[in-house]
């Protein structure tokens, strides 16, 4: 696995040296800010110039490939007033799965609304829904509905949040906070992603009916 500390080290000093006083934000997403990450992880880093060009984006690809673990490099980079005009719903899971390393995102708060948060629940679902009735009929995929179930787990966390009003960053805390329903979403997706086997059929009407449930009725409470 990569020691991320010093993996981040050389990161920060690279963009630096390439952006200078034009840094916002820098941050870490995913599976290593949570602590949780895999010898397959990838590295989420986040950062925010005060704007970004064609040409920024040239440089910080530039930037990018001499570092170690290039091909595990991804995440988010953008413009200081295009994350500030972004759609709320998705700034809900950006802020609270951001650990900042360098600047703050609070500035997002001010629209990450209940509104923002149902958008992000319903969308998720919407999402869910359509992307697993088509692998059933189409595509047949268990990669694909391992993808599902991940992308759930995160629609979950917004579920909690609207109605708790806490966000719950690590799946096994996640399991104490929710319904059976969604105890056993978060549970197949810990066990598909630990190696155990996708049931297809199974697997996938499971994710299919609660999609459907959170499109069709009204979670607030």
């Amino acid at each position: 696995m990569i020691a991320i500390t010093t993996w981040m080290e050389h990161f920060l000093t690279a963009l630096h040296k390439t952006f200078g006083d034009r840094i916002s934000f820098i941050g870490l997403q995913g599976s290593y800010a949570r602590g949780e990450a895999s010898d397959t992880s990838d590295i989420d880093v986040v950062v925010i110039l005060d704007s970004v060009s064609a040409a920024d984006l040239k440089d910080y690809r530039a930037m990018l490939d001499p570092l170690p673990h290039r091909d595990r490099i991804c995440g988010f980079f953008s413009g200081k007033q295009e994350l500030l005009n972004w759609e709320p719903s998705d700034l809900f899971q950006f802020y609270y799965d951001t650990i900042p390393v360098e600047g703050s995102l609070d500035d997002l708060l001010e629209r990450i609304t209940p509104n923002a948060v149902d958008r992000a629940v319903k969308i998720g679902a919407c999402n869910i829904y359509h992307a697993c009735v088509h692998n059933m009929l189409h595509e047949k995929n268990e990669e694909l509905l391992k993808g599902l179930y991940k992308s759930a787990t995160f629609t979950i966390q917004a579920i909690c949040f609207r109605q708790t009003g806490c966000y719950v960053r690590h799946l096994t805390e996640l399991l104490d906070k929710v319904s059976l329903e969604e105890q056993n979403i978060i549970r197949t997706y810990l066990a598909v992603k630990n190696g155990q086997n996708v049931t297809f059929f199974d697997d996938s009407e499971q994710l299919f009916l609660w999609a459907k449930k959170w499109i069709t009725e009204d979670y607030k409470k």
